[in-house]
């Protein structure tokens, strides 16, 4: 695939803040690709750079071959944009501001397709007053979308959305990506990242701790699973204690919860003694290591604080 975005050494100070500290990454075609991190970590930052909002203090910036920072003003037309907060006049129809967006720009999508692509063709005459937060979320993304543009920049984009709301965000995002687009997305949210991108860079304090995929950075910080078997009874105990398992166990009133990195490997084990002795697990679930993990073990502290 060809790389898209390509960032290299970026940096951006304020006073003595640095912001960015020598950001580096690229992003392939048709890729959601994550930048992740806590609030203040320099997400957003890096992000307006790339997008030429923001002027770097140096390093390089290439967007579908041009450079970015010479020439900030060719991009413009090739990405989509949908910055943090997104404010509208709360007098104008959905259909209306649409319109208005797209008479910005020399080649734009046709209003009444755009809308279909975010569910909102039921709300074309509404006026922006009267949407919902999810609604006002989805109209943000048909603002971004209006050019068609090949390289689409979120900014956060389910921020205060309930969780119905924040999944048919999700939706729209994994068909961009089905329909040819490059989305890089920022987000605090690390369920998010795990769900839509393929890989993501992790930052704190201005800098990138880590670039993988999820699954890849989840394994490589070597963290645990943790499967739980809830109303353990004696004999489940028991057959435990007898087994030579790559886990270690500890208890939760009546509940038994078992620490490995190999999971599945143990979940068959117990399967299959528990089958050969007919004994009933009871309620089994798994709890596989996250992002906010991982985020854990490279900082000492969660995502949230």
């Amino acid at each position: 695939m060809n790389t898209v975005v390509e960032v290299k050494s970026l940096t951006r100070r304020y006073g003595n803040l640095v912001a960015v500290d020598s950001v580096s990454f690229s992003v392939k075609e048709c890729e959601i690709f994550g930048v992740l991190g806590p609030n203040g970590a320099g997400k957003t930052t890096t992000v307006e750079m790339i997008e030429g909002l923001r002027r770097p203090d140096s390093g390089e910036i290439r967007v579908c071959g041009i450079d970015a920072v010479k020439e900030p003003e060719r991009i413009k037309e090739l990405i989509g944009v949908q910055l943090q907060t997104t404010s509208l006049y709360e007098r104008i129809r959905v259909k209306e501001v649409v319109d208005l967006f797209g008479g910005y720009y020399r080649r734009a999508i046709p209003t009444a397709k755009l809308l279909e692509e975010v569910s909102l063709t039921d709300k074309k005459n509404s006026f922006v007053s009267e949407l919902s937060g999810g609604q006002k979320q989805r109209l943000a993304l048909a603002l971004a979308l209006v050019n068609d543009p090949g390289v689409l920049f979120l900014d956060e984009p389910t921020t205060g959305l309930d969780p119905q709301a924040r999944r048919n965000v999700w939706g729209i995002i994994d068909g961009l990506r089905e329909n040819g687009k490059t989305v890089i997305l920022t987000t605090h949210y690390m369920e998010e990242a795990e769900e839509l991108c393929r890989r993501v860079a992790i930052m704190d304090s201005g800098r990138i701790i880590a670039l993988d995929t999820p699954d890849a950075l989840i394994a490589g910080a070597g963290l645990e699973s943790r499967i739980v078997l809830d109303d353990a009874r004696e004999e489940l105990r028991l057959m435990l204690k007898s087994m030579d398992l790559p886990a270690r166990a500890t208890e939760d009133n009546n509940r038994i919860i078992l620490h490995t990195k190999k999971a599945s490997l143990v979940l068959k084990e117990i399967a299959r003694v528990a089958s050969e002795r007919n004994i009933d697990l009871g309620n089994i679930s798994v709890r596989k290591a996250t992002l906010e993990d991982v985020f854990l073990a490279f900082t000492g502290r969660q995502l949230q604080e």
